[in-house]
């Protein structure tokens, strides 16, 4: 059993996906061809936003996005302690620094009554991250910043596709950024990102940004980096995005299997009901989950820790904070368990896995006509 099967993936759009590649190759555009306007305007379309400006890394997107509202030394940034450790490196890259404000014990997310406290007098944004393919509680977060005058990017690199209250991860902000490493729900064949934003000003400095602060070739009006995102990833996403509504359907399928046999018996992450999940990874809450995870791997059930190590506990981080910073996110590193999940996944390993969770739990497992009803 895979974590996440990309291969029936490849498999299913091998045809599109090849003759993208083809297409590209026998262009020759390698960089910012075609295919990448392309891409930009189909993922506008797709979130709503204005502007889409893809990127060489979902970290890019961020650092790019910090760079453009002109974040650096001195400022500070709010974030989440409990995310990979992208969120926070992209604002020590650029010398600012990270402020953590604990999360939200029911969904993992930044909890946006724990903001207000960390505000200074040098804070410039705040930084939520859609964990696990929901999105954090936006209009919530949006209204502390309003008040305080900040900008706030969501780091949408798990949850590209999700909705909130009826609209789209990656447009609920000023500025949202996704990634499209290949375990992602949309993901390419190597590194790929991109920055969504409805701020006409914002997306020009951005463009200029990832092509090395360029405004025309060889005219340097700004500090910029290397950030394009290539071609060949660009024409990848085209063609997966040909199948992505029905991969969403069927995430969200794999996801209520998975509640209808847990619910109950193991603890879940929370998905509040005016938002939707991609189901980035499903994750579980347990009390012995060393044990459990032992007994999942010797069943041949592969699993994941997202993440063992808040960011706040981490070495090359801790000359920002202290471990009473963020209790939750804490607790929560030491409890949640990620099982497999994908659109390809079969309802019939769902329920392998749902049961040998449950017997190592000691939960009662549902009969076969319980899982049949499923179906």
């Amino acid at each position: 059993m895979d974590f996440i099967d990309l291969k029936s993936q490849y498999q299913a759009l091998r045809a599109d996906i090849n003759s993208r590649i083809q297409t590209v190759l026998d262009h020759g555009q390698y960089i910012m061809g075609p295919e990448v306007a392309q891409l930009e305007q189909t993922l506008a379309t797709f979130t709503g936003a204005r502007h889409c400006i893809t990127v060489s890394s979902g970290t890019e997107a961020l650092v790019i996005s910090l760079m453009a509202l002109g974040i650096g030394r001195g400022d500070e940034v709010i974030t989440t302690p409990f995310s990979f450790i992208a969120t926070a490196e992209a604002i020590v890259l650029l010398g600012a620094t990270p402020v953590f404000a604990d999360i939200d014990p029911a969904t993992c997310n930044l909890d946006p009554a724990r903001l207000e406290e960390k505000i200074t007098e040098r804070t410039r944004a705040i930084m939520p991250v859609s964990l696990y393919g929901q999105c954090a509680d936006m209009d919530a977060i949006n209204a502390v910043a309003y008040r305080h005058g900040l900008t706030v990017i969501e780091d949408a690199a798990q949850s590209f596709g999700a909705t909130y209250q009826g609209r789209k991860s990656c447009n609920l902000s000023r500025i949202g950024c996704t990634s499209f490493f290949p375990s992602k729900p949309l993901g390419c064949y190597g590194d790929g990102g991109a920055i969504f934003t409805s701020d006409d000003e914002l997306a020009g400095a951005m463009r200029e940004i990832r092509v090395h602060g360029q405004s025309r070739r060889y005219v340097h009006t700004r500090i910029g980096v290397g950030g394009r995102m290539d071609t060949l990833q660009c024409a990848i996403v085209l063609a997966k995005l040909e199948r992505f509504e029905w991969e969403l359907e069927q995430r969200a399928a794999i996801g209520a299997a998975y509640d209808a046999l847990l619910s109950g018996k193991v603890g879940l992450v929370a998905r509040a009901r005016d938002r939707t999940s991609v189901f980035a990874q499903y994750t579980v809450v347990l009390e012995e989950r060393e044990r459990v995870q032992a007994v999942l791997h010797q069943a041949g059930i592969p699993t994941a820790v997202h993440y063992p190590v808040p960011m706040h506990m981490q070495p090359a981080y801790q000359q920002w904070c202290t471990p009473e910073d963020a209790p939750v996110a804490l607790k929560m590193a030491g409890q949640v368990l990620s099982l497999p999940m994908g659109p390809y996944m079969a309802l019939e390993s769902v329920q392998t896995v749902a049961a040998t969770l449950l017997r190592a739990v000691g939960a009662t497992v549902p009969g076969t006509r319980s899982f049949q009803a499923l179906a």
